[in-house]
């Protein structure tokens, strides 16, 4: 295991804030949000949402910059040293960031190779059909799975990539492709909402967007969709941020690194919102239709709603495309390059293992999984299922435990508090604990209360009672057994360690 100052530094605040930009603007910026907005009050839910980001994301933020700068370790290591009872925390975010690594890849390759496909829209006139028969040759759930060999290759060349990048280290490989990939990624995007806000109808796209029904206010339901969007789009649960921040420098501002992060995330979100609500404003105008009938999230809005779109324009229809598609290319790769290096770092801080040892070890474990069940005829469904429940009842979960126990059983905000204070410009207040310990919790529970009823009442998807439980089951209740599992097994090299707490003398001091 690194001792504390032996473990890699980052080069600079900014490469941590960009590679922690990274982390948190993904795939789900562009594609949920913007639905998430749309069916929850248009520009009413910017309300909720400002609060949800306030009062749960940057504090759960904080909380996850401050175990990381101060216990200087990835999850498992830093929650062991929390206290050793808490390490299944840790290993449980490890196996919750393997499931969604394997299966977050393969969208990313999908999203490859429809730039290329948006040259000459390859998709035709049935973009829909297209997706499900001709590339991803999606068969029924139980029938003998084919390999797709047009999302074998891009998808090991993402892996390739993903672990050459992690090889390369913190300040030689995350840092430098975030320093590339996040200011490449505002450009494209940026170029792509102009081009979309100029179309003919991209106003009624933006009207559907942010005209404000302020009657959603009242709707509990809308409170728990900000929320939800906020600790899902945060990155929280999945120990990224105390992976990242562990690889801090001892005088680290925190709260005001948090801050940044979240708003820049935030920020992002609107902007894409404002991107893909003109286009669709664009293709309700032009089918003659209205907003609602085109609006879509996730899978269907990228590879169904945006060929068709498309397909549509008049002029520049390939550039509009390969836009949008290197966009989810790099908004995905920078998340999941965060996604493997908790388990990385894990590795390494376990084993002991060098740098490229670890990366080749986790990196390849993670590809052989990902390449054996994705690019198939199941693959969709495998992904649609453990997509949903991993994310419900691991990331959530996890983020709800944490709060839980720090904040009411170990009673280690406080603490964490004064450490985030020594060297942060913005202090924290009593608030913050009580947003941890009130509001966070709260929150979490409501919406795993309300996520449970919906389970018992229909089953998600449309999908088999078994299949359910054999997919969705296995990777929730089975990311948590792992990491009960994993925590029993004793450390065979010593895991003392001096904490990073900054002698009182120097407490309030900024560098």
């Amino acid at each position: 295991m690194q001792e504390q100052n032996q473990r890699e530094q980052w080069g600079s605040r900014a490469g941590f804030l960009l590679a922690a930009i990274g982390s948190a603007v993904g795939l789900g910026n562009i594609w949920r949000f913007p639905y998430v907005a749309y069916q929850n009050g248009g520009g009413a839910f910017l309300v909720p949402y400002l609060v949800a980001l306030l009062t749960a994301g940057i504090p759960f933020l904080i909380l996850a910059y401050s175990i990381g700068h101060r216990f200087r370790g990835s999850p498992p290591l830093a929650f062991r040293r929390i206290d050793r009872r808490l390490e299944f925390i840790g290993w449980w975010q490890v196996a919750i960031s393997f499931v969604i690594a394997a299966y977050y890849a393969v969208i990313i390759a999908w999203a490859v190779r429809y730039a290329g496909f948006s040259i000459q829209q390859d998709w035709g006139s049935d973009p829909e059909a297209f997706l499900m028969e001709k590339f991803l040759q999606v068969g029924d759930v139980g029938t003998v799975s084919e390999y797709v060999s047009g999302v074998f290759w891009p998808l090991v060349a993402v892996w390739v990539f993903v672990i050459g990048v992690l090889a390369l280290g913190i300040r030689h490989g995350i840092q430098r492709a975030n320093m590339f990939f996040i200011p490449l990624l505002v450009v494209l995007f940026g170029i792509l909402v102009v081009r979309a806000v100029t179309l003919d109808g991209a106003e009624l796209g933006l009207d559907a967007l942010f005209t404000p029904d302020w009657s959603a206010i009242t709707d509990g339901s809308v409170w728990v969709a900000a929320y939800g969007q906020i600790f899902f789009s945060l990155s929280i649960g999945f120990g990224i941020m105390i992976t990242y921040a562990s690889h801090l420098h001892r005088r680290a501002d925190l709260s005001g690194s948090a801050l940044v992060a979240g708003f820049a995330n935030s920020s992002f979100e609107i902007l894409a919102g404002i991107g893909v609500f003109a286009t669709v404003g664009f293709m309700a105008a032009a089918s003659g239709v209205a907003v609602g009938e085109v609006a879509s999230d996730g899978v269907g809005l990228a590879f169904i709603a945006f060929p068709q779109i498309i397909s549509t324009l008049t002029a520049g229809a390939g550039f509009f495309g390969v836009l949008f598609f290197l966009s989810l290319v790099i908004a995905g790769v920078t998340s999941l390059i965060s996604i493997v290096q908790v388990v990385v770092s894990t590795v390494q801080d376990r084993t002991g293992l060098a740098r490229i040892p670890a990366v080749l070890i986790v990196g390849g474990g993670i590809a052989v999984v990902s390449i054996l069940l994705f690019p198939t005829a199941q693959g969709l469904h495998y992904l649609d299922v453990a997509d949903h429940f991993i994310n419900q009842y691991g990331v959530a979960m996890a983020a709800l435990v944490i709060v839980i126990v720090l904040a009411w059983v170990l009673r280690k905000l406080p603490m964490l508090q004064e450490h985030v204070n020594a060297t942060s410009a913005v202090r924290l207040g009593t608030w913050w604990q009580v947003l941890l310990g009130i509001v966070t919790p709260v929150v979490l529970g409501w919406m795993m209360w309300d996520s449970l009823r919906q389970e018992f009442e229909v089953n998600y998807g449309g999908y088999s009672t078994d299949f359910l439980l054999l997919v969705g089951g296995g990777v929730a209740i089975g990311a948590l057994v792992f990491g009960i599992v994993a925590s029993l097994f004793p450390w065979r090299r010593s895991d003392d360690f001096q904490p990073v707490d900054l002698p009182v003398a120097e407490r309030g001091e900024r560098t």
